[in-house]
């Protein structure tokens, strides 16, 4: 008999197991959400703790960046890049660093541009994360550089970025 038409068996085994084999240690989402939770009630019962929330949420965004390094997974590579992004300006407003406006615009381009990078660096390469990401850049260090102009910035981005893709287009 030929090889090509010989009956092809395929087994398919369901078992239970313990925990630990199925999932990772521990349950880090419901870790952070009780701290989290946590502290926005101590921030609310107490004000003046208020810069205590964005320490937490660093250090969540630091941590999540520490599970990405480790395990690799895009989900901690997000969370981390975005959560360090959003606690950044306030935790250097809580030490007492004088920052403008156009902080948190940059530190989530900057965010992006990170994702953007590790995705470049794994071969996929530089999405849509790296276009949004600079362009979150420019309108942050124009915002803190020349606050006057900043307000021309997007349309000026949006116009530039139309022609390059019309002109694009236009070539095909």
């Amino acid at each position: 008999m030929d090889d090509r038409r010989r009956p092809v068996m395929e087994i398919h085994e369901w078992r239970w197991g313990p925990d630990a084999e199925r999932r990772p240690g521990l349950p880090w989402i419901g870790i952070f959400l009780v701290v989290f939770g946590g502290l926005l009630l101590v921030e609310s019962a107490l004000p003046e703790y208020r810069q205590l929330g964005n320490v937490v949420v660093l250090a969540a965004g630091l941590a999540s960046l520490v599970a990405w390094a480790i395990r690799r997974g895009t989900g901690a590579l997000y969370a981390g890049a975005f959560l360090t992004a959003a606690a950044l300006p306030g935790t250097l407003e809580g030490l007492g660093y004088a920052i403008g406006d156009g902080w948190g615009t940059l530190s989530f381009g900057g965010a992006f541009l990170f994702v953007a990078l590790v995705r470049a660096a794994r071969g996929g390469g530089w999405g849509w994360q790296a276009l949004f990401g600079a362009i979150l850049v420019v309108l942050g260090a124009s915002r803190m550089a020349v606050p006057e102009v900043a307000s021309i910035v997007l349309p000026a981005l949006l116009v530039v970025l139309g022609a390059i893709l019309l002109l694009r287009g236009g070539r095909r």
